[in-house]
């Protein structure tokens, strides 16, 4: 473990003091929210982020924020090489990882039939095989260690569907079946396994999704109308719930999915 000196404030715990985190896809959104909690909650973090210019920009900009050790590694999830040089500078730079967060996902939304064999391979190597390279690769140092948590960022599309949305919600489901399964095997051992579901979140991609229409403040507007609280989900808030499970506070917690959808998932027909 290594202790990384972060500030903390606006009443945070320091419940990650000495821990070391690996947090993928953490250049933009819910990932950058996540280690930015973990990194002023007392961890070290590893920023991994397949684009170079946006993770070293979000491990800056993180570092000067909290004053955290924080350190940037290139990686792609979907390639079992570069997730082992991954871990492997982790520890080099920060000590073994205590918490790995598999947040790193694409979205591929298609009919069933107009879907190509290279989207479903793409789907599932990065949003369910990418988060069981990374936990393959932490786990030996924690079951060593008789201690870590791991936690996989999905979506409510792990147990809801929409139509024109496949193989997104396939890989989604099954990667709640990785969850649920590591956490049987490994509870004894020290291991916590979770997941967090967050719903429609006020993200850049969101954004830019809003943009590619002709009147994005309508859509954006017809989009949060559409959510009980009447607003998007904001990154910060996935962050918290990842700070717990994160922390030595739930350990007794095992295999759950943790939904912050706003409330979505639960309503009926309106």
């Amino acid at each position: 473990m290594t202790t990384s000196g972060a500030a903390t404030g606006g009443g945070l715990l320091n419940r990650l003091e000495g821990k070391t985190a690996i947090v993928t896809g953490a250049g933009q959104g819910i990932g950058a929210a996540i280690a930015t909690r973990f990194a002023r909650e007392g961890a070290a973090v590893m920023i991994a982020d397949v684009n170079d210019a946006q993770g070293r920009a979000s491990a800056e900009t993180i570092s000067r924020l909290t004053g955290a050790g924080i350190g940037f590694c290139l990686c792609d999830v979907a390639d079992p090489v570069s997730v082992r040089a991954m871990v492997d500078a982790t520890k080099k730079q920060l000590g073994p990882a205590d918490v790995l967060v598999n947040n790193a996902g694409i979205n591929v939304f298609r009919d069933p039939l107009d879907t190509t064999p290279e989207d479903w391979r793409r789907c599932m190597a990065i949003d369910l095989e990418g988060a069981w390279y990374c936990a393959r690769t932490v786990l030996p140092d924690m079951l060593a260690n008789k201690d870590g948590a791991i936690i996989n960022i999905i979506s409510n599309h792990a147990f809801t569907v929409i139509r024109d949305s496949f193989p997104y919600p396939v890989a989604k489901h099954a990667l709640l079946g990785l969850t649920r399964s590591l956490a049987l095997q490994y509870a004894a051992r020290g291991i916590s396994v979770n997941a967090i579901s967050p719903g429609y979140t006020d993200t850049q991609i969101a954004q830019d999704d809003f943009d590619r229409h002709p009147d994005p403040a309508r859509v954006r507007a017809e989009t949060e109308a559409k959510q009980p609280p009447g607003r998007l989900c904001r990154p910060e808030e996935v962050a918290a719930v990842a700070a717990l499970l994160a922390s030595n506070e739930v350990r007794f917690m095992i295999g759950e999915n943790i939904v912050v959808d706003g409330g979505v998932s639960i309503r009926m027909y309106e």
